[in-house]
């Protein structure tokens, strides 16, 4: 039963074909022509600085629509938060910053799709406590982010929504499920952003759209308010464009100011080369090759290292846990936050064709999940954790390092169900996920910052995977070798 259920999620996205895109409406502000004076008048004064920085992220969101970015943008509540901070006195710790927000994160006020037509008419009353901390923070919601159709996908090509395009060539998918935020990051929309991380989705998109994506360790955010996929796996993600910006980010959700200084002479970072640079594209091995050389220069230590459990153990656990939790997670959430839909009204309404073999898989009686298959897979996860445990110990390792995806961003059309790599076709989410996976079930923090990019100019992003609960830690490390890589990108 070892690759049974995997194999069969694999088909499933395999016989999925590429969706038709609708246009998606959104409420932006009607008085668009007009946003540019407006900024001029404001910026003439310093009280209303907050409220000139919404309408110039409005006229942009505006300008950059064909990026659809955004499944909603909430013009009012922006600006009405931004008029109140204007007002306001006392330090924050990131005073006036505007983000995107992906649409299976709830604030208040605003549609919670979670890029799916049955949610279309959710509206949550209260926001997540992310949201509510960034909020009293100095955080403004500029909207919502479109996404992969219930964070079920890599791509972001969601089939009720349109397609996410990637800012860097917009004829590329953004990466997923967290595709919108990256994009609205990435294009200067927004300051920052949220995604939710359950299998390398905020990663994911941040290296292929060329910013930053931290997955903190399982269980450091509060996940309440957050439309699930599996709750042993799901965590919010800050997104943003510098490695400092995550560090905020971190501290307003968290409270935690502490960061330890790193020197990079006493730095050791492991590599496995068995698993995480099997079968890469030749630019983005020779990219990551070049940052590991630049942080050897600068007198971080590179042990080579290989865990031979690794890839065992995550067939074991990996989409066992994620099918067996999914439709169990997202009945009890229908029904706790009063969406007024059932969980078969949710798959009825499922329009993208690779998430619909999901749902087929997860639910079918012949590939469903029993209950001992995921008993056997949370040990095998357990197992897991403790392989890890040994391997930063034992090596007296910082973290792990590694290429965060196999490939950069191919191109939205026929992507869906495979994708190129090497002259081959191969499975476009199995594909992608191979390389931030096992940090998403062993319960590690991770984060991908820019390693560099190919000769077409497509972003790749260079992962460091570090202990559980050495979140602080591992920021810290990611700034030392942005700083550190800062000149050769």
């Amino acid at each position: 039963m070892r690759a049974g259920p995997f194999l069969l999620v694999n088909m499933a996205l395999l016989l999925a074909c590429s969706p038709s895109a609708q246009q998606v409406s959104r409420s932006t502000d009607s008085a668009a022509s007009a946003l540019g004076q407006q900024e001029k008048k404001a910026m003439s004064t310093d009280t209303n600085l907050n409220e000139a920085k919404v309408n110039a992220a409005l006229a942009k969101a505006d300008q950059l629509q064909h990026l659809n970015a955004f499944i909603h943008v909430a013009t009012e509540q922006a600006l009405t938060q931004a008029r109140q901070l204007d007002a306001s006195s006392g330090e924050r710790v990131i005073p006036g910053w505007t983000l995107a927000i992906k649409d299976n994160i709830h604030v208040a006020g605003m549609p919670n799709t979670a890029g799916t037509e049955a949610l279309k008419k959710f509206v949550p009353a209260q926001d997540s406590p992310v949201i509510a901390r960034l909020r009293a923070a100095g955080a403004i919601v500029l909207g919502k982010a479109n996404m992969h159709e219930l964070a079920f996908g890599i791509t972001s090509d969601n089939a009720s929504f349109g397609p996410v395009r990637n800012p860097v060539n917009p004829e590329l998918f953004a990466g997923g499920s967290s595709g919108g935020t990256a994009a609205a990051i990435a294009a200067g929309i927004v300051d920052a952003g949220l995604g939710t991380d359950t299998g390398g989705s905020v990663r994911i998109p941040a290296a292929l759209t060329g910013i930053v994506g931290f997955r903190p360790t399982t269980g450091r955010y509060p996940v309440q308010g957050v439309t699930p996929v599996s709750h042993t796996r799901d965590t919010i993600g800050p997104m943003a464009r510098t490695v400092d910006q995550i560090i905020a980010l971190d501290t307003a959700i968290t409270g935690d100011a502490t960061l330890p200084e790193i020197q990079l002479a006493t730095l050791r970072l492991g590599i496995d080369r068995d698993y995480f640079f099997a079968n890469l594209d030749p630019e983005t091995a020779a990219i990551t090759e070049q940052a590991l050389e630049r942080l050897q220069a600068a007198g971080v230590t590179l042990i080579e290292h290989n865990a031979s459990e690794l890839s065992a153990l995550l067939t074991d656990s990996a989409f066992p846990i994620a099918l067996y939790e999914a439709t169990r997670d997202l009945d009890r959430y229908l029904v706790e936050h009063d969406t007024n839909v059932s969980l078969e009204q949710l798959m009825a309404g499922v329009t993208s064709p690779d998430v619909q073999g999901i749902f087929a898989a997860a639910t079918a009686e012949e590939s469903a999940i029993p209950e001992a298959a995921y008993q056997q897979a949370l040990k095998a996860r357990q197992v897991l954790q403790q392989l890890f445990e040994r391997y930063f110990s034992e090596n007296q390792l910082a973290g792990i390092i590694f290429p965060t995806t196999a490939l950069p961003a191919r191109p939205i059309e026929g992507s869906l169900d495979a994708v190129t790599l090497n002259g081959e076709a191969v499975p476009t989410f199995p594909t992608y996920i191979r390389n931030t996976d096992p940090a998403s079930i062993a319960a590690l923090p991770g984060i991908s910052i820019p390693a560099g990019s190919t000769a077409s100019g497509l972003p790749v992003g260079l992962e460091i995977d570090a202990p559980a609960s050495s979140d602080r830690k591992l920021l810290a490390i990611a700034r030392a070798v942005e700083t550190t890589l800062a000149g050769e990108l």
